[in-house]
């Protein structure tokens, strides 16, 4: 079991401790959860921070669902080549003479 580490982050010019298990990664989540709350700060500046952060939070999980999306896709498009190529190999087989 790996020791989880202190990591203090800034998020919309606030300061948090986390204790992570990788820290590159909470990094890097924690610098991309920033833009997106920034990005959508900017584009709604009278917004109260809380509709900020749920809207932030809806765009955060729509790229999630994208992502999904696409890893689903990709799983079914090289499973159909896997089972074509398996196939294209059996037959092969079969035609080869012993």
């Amino acid at each position: 079991m790996t020791e989880k580490k202190k990591l203090k982050i800034k998020i919309l010019d606030k300061e948090y401790s986390l204790l992570v298990d990788d820290e590159e990664i909470a990094k890097d989540l924690a610098i991309y959860v920033n833009r997106i709350l920034e990005e959508t700060k900017q584009e709604l500046p009278d917004q109260p921070y809380q509709t900020i952060a749920i809207i932030a939070a809806l765009n955060i999980a729509y790229d999630l669902f994208i992502e999904r999306t696409k890893n689903r896709e990709f799983l079914i498009q090289s499973s159909d080549k896997i089972k074509r190529i398996k196939l294209l190999l059996s037959q092969s087989d079969v035609s080869k003479p012993s």
